[in-house]
């Protein structure tokens, strides 16, 4: 009885707050007329030039071969392509990661890894990319990307900062 009196309470309050609900008149769809709307044409002002959509930053990485830090044909183009998106980015700064295969000594390959990114670097400056957006580092063989597969670990990786 308490929880029926308590339901009946809160349905009078709901009623005298909210009101009844009224019925609406639904009109035919041929009384329905929609009002022209006059069209103006809208300018924008020269100094607010509409940028272009860009592609979504993708930075490649290239390969060497063994023992070598000499920018390949195939690494050239893919150089070509990063330097490409660099362009349309100009503000976004690149970390260059020279990485190499765990053949050798780990001092040995630090330094070759140095000279895999000093590389990389060098040819996107060549392509116009400005040297103070780049910054290189050298893992040497600390970070195989597969190590079982010694030839994919001697490259340069692009992180963008």
């Amino acid at each position: 009885m308490r929880y029926f009196k308590l339901a009946t309470l809160l349905f009078l309050i709901f009623v005298v707050f909210a009101g009844c609900p009224k019925k609406q008149e639904v009109k035919p769809a041929e009384e329905i007329t929609v009002e022209e709307i006059p069209y103006e044409e809208v300018k924008i002002p020269e100094e607010f030039p509409i940028e272009p959509e860009r592609p979504e930053l993708v930075l490649n990485r290239i390969f060497f071969d063994f023992d070598k830090s000499d920018i390949r044909v195939d690494a050239s183009e893919t150089l070509k392509r990063n330097a490409d998106m660099l362009k349309l980015y100009p503000d976004v700064k690149v970390i260059i990661e020279g990485h190499c295969c765990e053949i050798g000594t780990a001092e040995y390959n630090l330094a070759l890894g140095e000279r895999r990114a000093a590389a990389a670097r060098d040819y996107l400056v060549m392509l116009g990319i400005s040297p103070d957006r780049l910054a290189t580092v050298s893992y040497g063989e600390e970070k195989p990307l597969d190590p079982t597969d010694l030839p994919r670990n001697r490259r340069c990786e692009f992180l963008i900062r």
